[in-house]
């Protein structure tokens, strides 16, 4: 047998390889009956005891794809995430050698530096105009999964991986060219090294949100943050056998299955979690989660389909120059774009410059955050009624170009009459002192005024008197001893549960450990006394997905804690300066953040920049994004982000706070990407819990592993708080941080 023809067999026996591996078990018939005709083949080419070997090679092959063909109809959500993971699937470095026409890798493959699971490069398309020809470069960064090498960590990027995606993201923005991002990641690696796999990715997500240059996203596996680290874009395209998910199908049903240690869920729950995550290229196309679908060949996209390679060149670039041409000011757009969506266009052939000028960046900026935040809006049950909404549209109407006059013209020349009144009023001080100095006058203090003042005791004021708290546990009603977790370590005594869920605030007297509190605890406590006003109360988590189960399980959550969704809105003062908040609530359904609570802090968001209130997002505890409504929650990472982004843009002041324990989602995108990120004593913070770094790496985290401290230590958060000194730091961060632009500077 030539050489030829062994390539050719081996070639067949890899895709009834990779057939078997798709289906696990099933479609047995399909498989035996390629497994015999292969198995004939090859012995018969072997004895050679064959008249036309080429003929009936071709024909074998032909059998192949007419199976494949038939099998790809039958293809389910679950059979998707194995074509995804497969090692004969395409990587993002075959994608750089057939798609572009050259490129320089810019990313190494060393630990601790680049990261392996993560390739960056500087690429190229050549197209022509006529008989011109022209070079666009393009900076293409994604996860490599490199056909299952094991150093490439299966397409899981680390911290550092991100934080260099998001620099090359930075070059491209400052050279002035697009980006094309490559999804291949079942999620990033959950360890809280610096820089921090939920800070980094609240960071890139944040970084992505104002990029001046055109992004395109290709999803082939989109795992939920790894995805959104390099996913927010102006054209999301996925692969027709890819996958999108809040998480993996498996992790899902281990959470159903409610597994424990290295327990696995049954297969047939790990099916079923699939189909209903609704994961599949059709179903995001449907929800508006990506634009376009690239149809992939049978049973998936592998090295050896040129042809796909081709189409994918073309589809990328259709999206570029769709991008570019949406940002600019130039008539006939919408016919520009249709002729480049007409069958067998060319457009390597159809040359477009993709140069933008100032204008044209902040127009797409404008135009990518206008798409997110337009996002899962019928995601969340919107209850009120519609006199309520109507009523609000038209106070939007009224009052934003009033705040806008008030602040950005009448206070800026009302600030600077202000300012010269001060200093006449200062000049008449000394003037008035220059001129009754001879006479003994002038406001210099006697002798015996500065004996009395030294000498005399400072006066006794009510701040420094003993105030009850407005608020007290119900646990403080437990009438028996409760032991403080450090007792082996510090020797703390047992604690009266009545001293301490009432007097002590959920504090040890002697080592300071902080008992978990209700959120109620800081509404009350935190805030000025009858100040607090709740806002969309009526928006109430729902069930987008049509999740089995899941609607009993959000009404048990809603009545055991009266409130509609995760996340409370409200404006209070506190020390008479107003402010808007948006707590996370622990206590419904462990914090876990879907589609109404995305709403109703994105909303928020935008009350504070319209009537320029500081913003606070206090993290009374979140588990992170609500798996059962899939990509509905997932989205909220980048739509949020871009909501806090533009507030913070426009002169506000953003501080987090994080109590009990946050992970996950919101931490790696709208909430870790606050300047001013502060944490309650004894909290935890981060991207994964230890229970979930345990099943999807099988390291065991040392204990304490996301202590707040730890946190401090990195960068994540900026300074640690006393429950009972929560309201004194916001005080005085409310008078020393923010920008002019807030309503009391």
């Amino acid at each position: 047998m030539d050489n030829l023809f062994q390539k050719r067999i081996q070639s067949l026996t890899d895709r009834l390889t990779y057939i078997q591996d798709i289906f696990a078990g099933k479609q047995a018939d399909s498989v035996a009956l390629l497994q015999q005709k292969l198995d004939e083949f090859t012995d018969r080419i072997n004895h050679n005891n064959i008249e036309k070997p080429y003929e009936e090679v071709v024909a074998l092959e032909d059998l192949f794809k007419e199976v494949e063909s038939r099998l790809d109809i039958s293809i389910t959500p679950l059979d998707k995430v194995r074509i995804v993971r497969h090692p004969q699937r395409i990587s993002l470095r075959d994608i750089l050698e057939n798609v572009y026409d050259n490129f320089t890798e810019v990313g190494g493959a060393d630990e601790y530096s680049l990261d392996p699971s993560f390739v960056m490069a500087r690429a190229v398309i050549n197209r022509r105009r006529g008989k011109k020809r022209y070079t666009q470069s393009v900076m293409v960064i994604g996860q490599e999964k490199g056909h299952g090498a094991e150093y490439r960590n299966g397409g899981s990027a680390k911290p550092w991986g991100n934080a260099k995606a998001r620099q090359f993201m930075r070059v491209a923005e400052t050279e002035g060219i697009p980006i094309h991002s490559y999804i291949f990641t079942p999620g990033s690696y959950p360890i809280e090294d610096y820089p921090g796999a939920a800070q980094q990715i609240a960071r890139n997500i944040y970084c992505m949100a104002g990029l001046k240059v055109p992004v395109i996203t290709v999803i082939s596996e989109g795992g939920s943050g790894g995805a959104e680290a390099i996913g927010l874009a102006d054209r999301r395209l996925m692969l027709s056998n890819g996958y999108y998910s809040v998480i993996s199908p498996e992790g899902a049903a281990a959470i159903e299955g409610r597994c424990k240690g290295g327990e696995r869920p049954p297969q047939e729950l790990v099916e079923r979690c699939a189909f209903n995550l609704k994961i599949t290229a059709e179903d995001n196309l449907r929800f508006g989660y990506i634009d376009k679908i690239i149809k992939e060949p049978p049973l998936g996209a592998r090295p050896y389909h040129f042809d796909f390679f081709r189409q994918l060149r073309q589809e990328v670039v259709r999206a570029t120059d769709e991008v570019v041409i949406s940002a600019k000011l130039a008539p006939f757009k919408s016919m520009r774009t249709a002729r480049r969506n007409k069958p067998d266009v060319n457009l390597d052939e159809m040359y477009l410059s993709w140069a933008l000028s100032g204008s044209e960046k902040r127009r797409l900026c404008k135009m990518r955050g206008d798409k997110f935040l337009a996002l899962s809006k019928n995601a969340a049950v919107d209850n009120r009624p519609f006199l309520a909404k109507a009523m609000h549209r038209v106070d939007d109407l009224v009052t934003t170009p009033w705040m806008q006059f008030k602040y950005e013209f009448y206070r800026k020349h009302q600030r600077k009459i202000h300012s010269l009144l001060e200093q006449l009023d200062n000049e008449w001080d000394v003037f008035k002192g220059w001129i009754g100095k001879p006479f003994g006058k002038g406001g210099v203090k006697s002798k015996e005024d500065k004996s009395s003042e030294l000498m005399s005791l400072s006066t006794w004021t009510d701040e420094h008197k003993h105030n009850k708290w407005n608020y007290l546990s119900p646990r403080y009603k437990i009438d028996q001893a409760v032991t403080c977790p450090n007792a082996s370590v510090y020797g703390c005594p047992d604690l009266w549960g009545p001293d301490l869920f009432a007097e002590f605030a959920g504090v040890c007297s002697n080592c300071g450990h902080h008992f978990p509190m209700e959120p109620e605890w800081y509404v009350r406590n935190v805030f000025d006394k009858d100040s607090v006003l709740e806002f969309n109360s009526e928006i109430e988590s729902g069930n987008p997905l049509e999740y089995p189960g899941f609607d009993k399980a959000v009404k048990a959550a809603q009545e055991k804690t009266g409130c509609k969704s995760g996340c409370m809105t409200f404006e209070a003062r506190i020390d008479g300066t107003k402010l808007v908040v948006a707590m996370l609530m622990g206590t419904f359904r462990g914090g876990s953040f879907g589609a109404a609570e995305g709403y109703k802090f994105f909303v928020s968001a935008q009350r504070a920049a319209k009537n320029r209130y500081p913003f606070l997002a206090y993290v009374h505890g979140t588990a992170g994004i609500r798996i059962q409504e899939g990509t509905h929650g997932v989205i909220q990472m980048p739509r949020c982000t871009i909501a806090v982004r533009r507030y913070i843009e426009n002169g506000g002041l953003y501080m987090v706070c994080y109590d009990t324990n946050s992970f996950a989602g919101p931490v790696a995108s709208f909430l870790g990407c606050s300047p001013y990120q502060f944490a309650i004593r004894s909290s935890n913070i981060g991207f994964a819990g230890p229970g979930v770094i345990k099943s999807t790496t099988g390291v065991d985290v040392a204990p304490k592993y996301h202590r707040c401290y730890k946190g401090l230590a990195r960068g994540h958060i900026q300074a640690i708080w006393d429950r009972r000194e929560m309201r004194n730091n916001l005080i005085q961060a409310l008078q020393t941080i923010g920008g002019r632009n807030l309503y009391y500077r």
